[in-house]
């Protein structure tokens, strides 16, 4: 195989880097802030890391619906097309996928030192495995069996359900972000923006002024105990992403396992770990059984998606 040109491309920063076989060479991270497309920031990379030969073949993965040749990522203003972009860059072929299809892509090719077991039973080989994770957003995929022994990684926009509260303090807590937003999705409290507004949702309704407007000052001061509204945020957060875990493995019949991915949860996973995301999993009835014997992992590999668009340059997914 080639070497091919990468990038991983959220809200806030784009990754690049150069694959060639099972080699990852000069990833790079850039702030998308700093560029005005893919495009003239993938320039910038290769005219740093790659001054002599360049890459024929691209794959970009992209936190955005792709519907078409226009791209408009979800929360950020870069607009490009995939076409004026491949041909920008003398590329002879580009791919653009969702990131957490990209992500999907690459469970099956992660070491096991880069998963953190999470509960459950063995996954069951030929059948759905689920993907979901939060960063600047929440990114939600599942990798699909065919009878000829491949798999297909779908594209969704899952992080757009309706969340879905689980107790009565749940509700309220979406009862005044429902006040606050037309409708409250998975991604409106499963993201970073989404610890902002569970935080500035529970100080209100315990009576307290929210003091804190980051995610990283609101999960600091909740994992140390310094603040209780943070700590029950972070409480919340972790119960919550056990509900959404457990609706997608219930909806895609995910007996091959459930992988957490993102920029959030690795930077605490020892608290993750030890939280109640794995009770709330398995907390549905007469379903609990089922979901009992799913297994659920935490990726801590800090680029899982350049192993997917590895494979999928390769036509290895």
């Amino acid at each position: 195989m080639t070497a091919a040109l990468v990038a991983d491309i959220g809200g806030t920063h784009a990754r690049f880097a150069v694959v060639d076989g099972q080699d990852l060479l000069n990833p790079v991270v850039l702030r998308c802030a700093d560029y005005d497309g893919p495009a003239s920031a993938a320039k910038a990379f290769l005219d740093a890391h790659c001054p002599g030969a360049r890459p024929r073949r691209g794959a970009f993965a992209v936190a955005s619906a792709i519907t078409g040749d226009r791209v408009d990522l979800t929360n950020s203003p870069w607009r490009f097309s995939i076409e004026a972009s491949r041909q920008s860059l003398g590329l002879e072929r580009l791919e653009v996928v969702n990131d957490f299809t990209a992500v999907a892509l690459s469970v099956r090719h992660i070491a096991s030192e880069h998963l953190m077991p999470l509960g459950g039973g063995a996954a069951q080989p030929a059948t759905p495995i689920a993907v979901l994770g939060p960063g600047t957003g929440l990114g939600v995929s599942a990798l699909v069996p065919s009878p000829d022994g491949r798999w297909t990684a779908l594209a969704t926009e899952g992080g757009h359900v309706t969340m879905a509260a689980a107790n009565d303090r749940e509700a309220d807590i979406l009862g005044w972000l429902r006040k606050r937003f037309d409708h409250v999705s998975a991604e409106r409290v499963l993201s970073g923006q989404g610890l902002v507004n569970l935080y500035q949702a529970i100080a209100a309704l315990s009576g307290r002024q929210a003091v804190f407007s980051t995610p990283d000052v609101i999960t600091s001061r909740g994992l140390d105990g310094s603040c209780a509204i943070s700590r029950e945020t972070v409480d919340t957060f972790f119960a919550m992403m056990g509900t959404a875990a457990g609706n997608l493995a219930l909806t895609t019949g995910a007996r091959g396992g459930v992988f957490i991915a993102g920029g959030i949860l690795p930077r605490m996973h020892e608290a993750f770990q030890a939280s109640g995301f794995r009770a709330r999993f398995e907390a549905y009835g007469r379903f609990q059984p089922y979901l009992a014997a799913i297994p659920t992992w935490l990726i801590t590999h800090p680029l899982p998606a350049f192993i997917g668009l590895a494979a999928l340059v390769g036509d290895d997914a």
